[in-house]
């Protein structure tokens, strides 16, 4: 099994078109065109992501040890991620593109169509 990291949220990040990392609250943040959408808190151990507040609840509910919320965040439409109950990079990858679709400008997501499912094999 991979171990998944920091650096792998980083490197699939700047990946992304446009994307740009920018500390904030001493962490990392990366933003697509100014709005942020992933953040790494300072403990490495998980991330957030941009989700909107009813998938959230079905997420958590779902997998509740992948996926939480804490209490500070409760009115935001952000999730967090541990890092070690993803199942592999794809998962990873899966998760990070959501979120940017969610901050990308248009003109981006009309750009680059092939982020919608690079990962499944029948897209291609």
């Amino acid at each position: 099994m991979t171990t998944i990291d920091a650096e792998d949220v980083r490197r699939i990040a700047l990946a992304l078109p446009e994307t740009v990392e920018k500390e904030a609250w001493s962490m990392p943040t990366f933003r697509v065109a100014g709005k942020m959408f992933i953040t790494v808190p300072d403990d490495e151990t998980s991330f957030a992501v941009r989700c909107p507040r009813h998938e959230r609840t079905e997420l958590i509910a779902a997998e509740p040890e992948k996926f939480w919320v804490p209490a500070h965040e409760a009115s935001s439409a952000w999730v967090r991620v541990r890092l070690r109950a993803l199942e592999d990079l794809d998962e990873l990858r899966d998760i990070l593109v959501d979120s940017w679709k969610q901050a990308a400008p248009g003109r981006l997501l009309e750009a680059f169509p092939a982020l919608e499912s690079q990962t499944d094999p029948s897209a291609r």
